[in-house]
Order: C-alpha cells, then sequence, then structure tokens
C-alpha cells in the first residue's frame, strides 16, 4: 500500500472525526483571536489561552463520550 493509499483509507475511514477536531480547533482560534483583538492583552496569556485550547478539546469531548456513555 503506497502512502497516498494509505493517507485515502485514513480521512475515508475518519473523516467526521477529522471534520470536528477541524470545526472545535477553527471556532477555538477564532474566539481568542478576537477577544485579544478587543482587550488586547498581553502576549504570552494569548499564547497560553491558545495551548489551553489542546485542554479544553479533550475536556469538551472527554465529556461528550461520557454523556453519550450514560444513555
Amino acid at each position: 500500500m503506497s502512502l497516498a493509499e494509505a493517507v485515502r483509507t485514513h480521512v475515508r475511514e475518519h473523516r467526521s472525526g477529522m471534520l470536528t477536531d477541524l470545526l472545535f480547533a477553527l471556532a477555538w482560534v477564532t474566539v481568542v483571536s478576537v477577544l485579544f483583538d478587543v482587550l488586547d492583552g498581553p502576549q504570552w496569556a494569548f499564547y497560553l489561552c491558545m495551548g489551553a485550547g489542546v485542554v479544553a478539546y479533550f475536556g469538551f469531548f472527554a465529556s461528550v463520550e461520557a454523556a453519550s456513555e450514560k444513555r
């Protein structure tokens, strides 16, 4: 299997999850960027909030998974 075939297979199998990940990332970056444009906060806080997106991502999807398991 070539690399291109492997990538196509991976994308085909994980399409909806990859789209969800992309939309979460775009929303997070947009909100943080707009917030810091309006507030004109320090650069270190901007990077801290961007990094917090990783924690927010895993926390959000862990809670969604936990809620769906309780059904």
